[in-house]
């Protein structure tokens, strides 16, 4: 397993208002991880990365509203739309037990209860009605699956493998 130099933890979404605040979809499952002072790193396709200071944080429904030192009014808030938002992996907070990170169970083997290839993990994908599995299936398509406990039976660290319970046909959608 390669292990990312550092950790997505926040989505740029949109400018709310007319201070700079920006509108962050929570890319982490440890949101009280942002707090003011703290560096972020900014990466958007295409453009040079840069170093944000957060200087504000407050929760806005299943978002989190973010002001960044130097950005102050929409302008620079929209310049920053669409880029994502990083810490170094030595920020990464300890696991709690049973807890995994994406990129950790990136290529587990995902199986049925009864040991037959469902496909590989390919990561998670935190959205709005909770995060998503995503599974490469052997046809290289890929499906997702909810990341609940209704339908992850077990997953094994050692051997790399997650055991899936799922509804028929949830794989063909």
């Amino acid at each position: 397993m390669v292990m990312p130099e550092r950790l997505l933890v926040g989505r740029i979404q949109r400018p709310h208002g007319l201070s700079g605040e920006l509108s962050i979809g929570i890319q982490t499952d440890f949101p009280e991880r942002f707090t003011t002072g703290q560096r972020l790193a900014w990466h958007r396709e295409g453009d040079a990365d840069r170093e944000l200071v957060l200087t504000g944080v407050r929760p806005h429904g299943n978002r989190l509203l973010m002001t960044f030192e130097g950005i102050a009014d929409p302008e620079g808030a929209r310049a920053l739309c669409g880029g994502d938002l990083f810490v170094p992996m030595t920020e990464a907070f300890p696991r709690p037990e049973g807890f995994f990170y994406s990129h950790e169970i990136q290529g587990f083997v995902c199986e049925d209860p009864q040991g037959g290839p469902l496909g590989s993990a390919a990561g998670v994908e935190q959205t709005p009605a909770g995060p998503l599995l995503a599974v490469t299936l052997p046809s290289g398509k890929e499906a997702l699956v909810p990341f609940v406990e209704e339908f992850v039976l077990r997953i094994d660290g050692n051997a790399r493998k997650i055991v899936l319970e799922l509804p028929d046909g949830l794989l063909d959608l």
